[in-house]
């Protein structure tokens, strides 16, 4: 008793490819997905370190030019740093040497890191950035106090 072989064998068949074209496609979706997050995540923490890397050196250069007029101001002879400026510039200093080797670091070994070593990256210089604020806003503070009395001074000599 031979069966006879109709449409119907070739239609379940065509069924079997349609949902094997169908499954390929879903499988080829998600991977083309997760690969698009990867790089957009990779591409937005190397966006992220650049732009932290260039508010640190500014607030490093904006700290160390607020330092060299405070001490203008304060000094009995400007041309003779005292202990405490050479200090501070001797800080700021060794500041945008580390942020130059993040630079090269950036330059060298990002582009081939890992996204875990790029996210650290980022937090150290975020950490960097924000344990730096509150010593510009006390040279705010003093810069402010010391703008006051010389002012005041002036003003008392006149």
């Amino acid at each position: 008793a031979a069966r006879p072989s109709g449409g119907r064998g070739r239609v379940f068949s065509f069924a079997y490819y349609a949902l094997a074209v169908v499954i390929v496609l879903a499988a080829g979706l998600c991977v083309w997905t997760v690969r698009h997050q990867r790089s957009r995540r990779r591409h937005g923490a190397l966006q992220d370190l650049m732009d932290n890397a260039d508010r640190l050196e500014s607030d490093l250069k904006d700290c160390r030019d607020r330092l060299q007029r405070a001490h203008a101001v304060m000094s009995v002879s400007p041309d003779l740093p005292t202990t405490s400026e050479v200090e501070a510039q001797q800080a700021v200093e060794s500041g945008l040497r580390a942020l130059l080797q993040q630079r090269l670091w950036i330059r060298d070994r990002a582009p081939e890191a890992s996204q875990r070593e790029l996210d650290d990256a980022v937090n150290a210089l975020v950490k960097a950035r924000h344990q730096l604020e509150p010593r510009l806003r006390a040279l705010d503070d003093a810069q402010t106090a010391l703008d006051t009395a010389v002012r005041e001074h002036i003003h008392k000599e006149f």
